[in-house]
């Protein structure tokens, strides 16, 4: 900084400010700071500023939909709002695993993590324990669940219930739901929204209709064969999420099952090539754009007021109407 100081002709003082965005400078001299700066190669040293600001302008991202290819738009979201605000994103994956989750928190925490960004494991005690004992400003992420917490996600209840409601419409009785990882929040909401919407219909829970995919592509194949082997067979099927939706389009082609002739089908999260499908693919699509730059949003409020009340921020998602559930393609959304 004293060598771009000399080139320029000011002070390190003003260096500062130029760099740091601390106080206005006349657009001149800001100009010759910048033009020394390119001259001397300078490069700011962030680990001797961490030391002398006790921050390290990075953001810890622990989120097991980094393995998930289909949920690019909510961690651009999540870095093109960290970037923003100064911020550099660090990312972990806890793969759904309580263990590796509390490793997953305390390798970020030991980076000194300005703020943390968490989706929740189905079993997050530990991990939520050691950032309330270390004081880490977190926000949770997709999973909302009682934790005193900053929060942001989607909803899950009635979208579900409005994909029964929409099945049933169209004269399905025997409609069957692949759900997702047991415990997770989002699994135990979209469960709770399937059984509304039975109810709603006037339609009998039937246990056997209801499958364990674990949120994944293969597990969810599983289930659907398993649904193909009832004496009875459903004639519609709901998908908790989009990895699933792969899963069961697959083992229902494998049977030889055309959608939506055979059976109709229809998921929660949509991903880019869904209407390219043949049928294109009825889906409920997450806000994941607003989901993750909220979620900044939420992080950098509370590292400014860490004392404030929580706060809990749920998001409508959109209803995308495609071929899948037997509707003609230029049906009108229910």
């Amino acid at each position: 900084m004293a060598d771009v100081a000399r080139l320029a002709g000011v002070s390190i003082a003003t260096v500062s400010h130029v760099l740091n965005g601390t106080r206005p400078v006349r657009p001149r001299t800001r100009e010759q700071v910048l033009n020394a700066v390119r001259r001397a190669n300078y490069t700011p040293n962030t680990v001797a500023r961490s030391l002398a600001t006790a921050r390290t302008t990075t953001i810890g991202l622990a989120l097991s939909a980094i393995s998930n290819p289909y949920f690019g738009d909510l961690l651009r979201s999540v870095e093109d709002a960290a970037t923003e605000a100064g911020y550099t994103l660090l990312l972990a994956d806890p793969r759904e695993e309580p263990e590796y989750e509390l490793t997953v928190v305390r390798r970020l925490q030991h980076r000194r993590v300005d703020g943390l960004i968490l989706a929740p494991s189905a079993q997050p005690h530990a991990a939520l324990e050691f950032l309330s004992d270390h004081r880490v400003p977190t926000v949770l992420l997709d999973r909302l669940i009682q934790a005193g917490l900053d929060q942001v996600g989607s909803e899950n209840v009635e979208p579900v219930a409005d994909l029964v409601g929409h099945l049933a419409g169209r004269g399905h009785r025997r409609i069957a739901m692949v759900a997702g990882h047991p415990g997770l929040a989002t699994t135990l909401e979209r469960r709770e929204g399937y059984l509304l919407g039975l109810r709603r219909a006037g339609l009998p829970a039937e246990p056997g209709l209801l499958v364990g995919g674990r949120s994944e592509t293969e597990a969810a194949r599983q289930a659907v064969h398993a649904l193909m082997a009832l004496d009875q067979r459903p004639t519609a099927i709901i998908t908790g999420n989009n990895s699933m939706t792969i899963g069961a389009m697959t083992a229902l082609r494998e049977a030889g099952v055309e959608v939506p002739g055979g059976m109709a089908l229809v998921g929660f999260d949509d991903f880019p090539w869904a209407s390219l499908f043949s049928p294109g693919l009825t889906a409920v699509a997450q806000p994941f754009a607003e989901m993750g730059r909220r979620a900044v949003e939420l992080l950098l409020a509370r590292m400014t007021t860490p004392d404030a009340p929580a706060t809990t921020v749920r998001l409508p998602p959109t209803f995308v109407h495609r071929e899948s559930c037997g509707c003609p393609r230029r049906a009108t959304n229910p």
